[in-house]
């Protein structure tokens, strides 16, 4: 603490600090870069970091677990997949991941491709829970609800074949079992 109205955040970056923001809605996340590479989010209020992972996607049909601590220790811990890939007629057909949710009660993810399907993802044993059967086309966007028992699903043309015949776009709600989204023991 430096003052009645001010105090330190703790777990400060180990290199000089180029940015901070707070997030739109609230003052209680800051976001905090720096020289170090690293990029912290913090819980303002409760005083310690509350983002040490991210999860990418591409439209090559990956997504990567990435650690933001730059310690050699937690960067081995980071990993690459592949997903969203079709064989058909015995040629692998590869399908952009377009949108990724998070579980916010088990931290697991769900991802969602061009290839209309949406897998939910156990990081920490970097298996893939299940597999939803195939939406009409693209899946565009996906959220779960904040108690982790529905999640919305998008399904919609994203013109990856030009401007041609296509499915309906959609809005699919689906209640979600902790079967579909809990990390297995291990």
């Amino acid at each position: 603490m430096t003052g009645s109205n001010e105090f330190n955040l703790n777990q400060p970056p180990e290199d000089g600090i180029s940015s901070v923001k707070f997030s739109p809605n609230t003052s209680q996340f800051l976001l905090v870069s720096s020289w170090d590479t690293s990029v912290r989010l913090y819980d303002v209020p409760a005083n310690s970091m509350r983002l040490n992972r991210v999860v990418l996607s591409s439209i090559e049909g990956r997504v990567a677990v990435e650690y933001l601590d730059p310690s050699p220790e937690v960067q081995k811990k980071k990993y690459a997949f592949k997903c969203h890939r079709l064989k058909e007629n015995n040629i692998e057909q590869i399908y952009p991941v377009n949108t990724i949710s998070f579980h916010n009660i088990h931290n697991t993810f769900a991802t969602g491709g061009s290839d209309g399907f949406v897998n939910i993802w156990d990081p920490f044993n970097k298996k893939r829970l299940c597999q939803f059967h195939r939406y009409p086309t693209s899946i565009v966007s996906l959220a779960f609800s904040n108690d982790g028992t529905t999640l919305a699903i998008a399904s919609s043309y994203m013109y990856e074949m030009d401007d041609m015949e296509h499915p309906e776009d959609g809005i699919f709600i689906r209640q979600v079992t902790d079967a579909e989204t809990k990390p297995k023991s291990t």
